[in-house]
């Protein structure tokens, strides 16, 4: 599996390798022993699957605060996706920064965002299917957003954001100014 270091120290770009012939090919996505081996040690308690019917749909910028606060390793089955991290931890020197990668089932990569940052995306493609391990299961109390197009962290989503699908709760999300982050900077 090659492992390659973002802008934000932390979140990874994960892409296992794939062994391919004239019937397709086998990857292994997941690997406790591997990751471990790469600094990367947390056990994973849930998978999460969602289905996106339109393209231009945005789900994010989500956050799990304490005590329940998530490590997510992000990977696309079916589709293309534009994925995004923004460090969320009071104290660090990269405070609302965001680091962006794409997904798909034809290149493989998985995104590794470990708690303290938000975390969000927008599919490239109709029908994206994207599935997500978590490092703790779901707390509606813990449960966070901050709203996509806020300007002081500034996704370029690739998207007039005025086009995009979103629910209630990512529309109505506030902005970073507006919530006192439960995470630190540990460094």
């Amino acid at each position: 599996m090659d492992i390659q270091e973002t802008e934000l120290a932390g979140v990874l770009i994960l892409t296992p390798k794939r062994f391919g012939d004239h019937r397709g090919y086998f990857s292994e996505t997941y690997s406790k022993r591997t990751l471990a081996q790469n600094g990367i040690d947390i056990e994973f308690v849930q998978d999460n699957q969602s289905v996106s019917r339109q393209a231009g749909t945005v789900r994010g910028l989500h956050y799990q605060s304490p005590p329940h606060a998530q490590d997510k390793l992000v990977r696309v089955v079916w589709g293309r996706i534009f994925d995004v991290a923004v460090d969320f931890r009071k104290g660090s020197a990269t405070f609302g920064k965001w680091v962006g990668v794409e997904l798909s089932e034809e290149n493989g990569k998985q995104l590794f965002v470990p708690k303290g940052f938000l975390h969000g995306f927008i599919t490239r493609e109709p029908n994206s299917v994207v599935v997500y391990k978590c490092s703790d299961t779901y707390a509606p109390d813990c449960d966070g957003a901050i709203h996509f197009a806020d300007p002081d962290i500034g996704v370029n989503w690739g998207i007039d954001v005025a086009d995009v699908v979103l629910s209630d709760k990512d529309r109505a999300a506030p902005r970073l100014s507006k919530v006192d982050s439960p995470f630190f900077d540990a460094g």
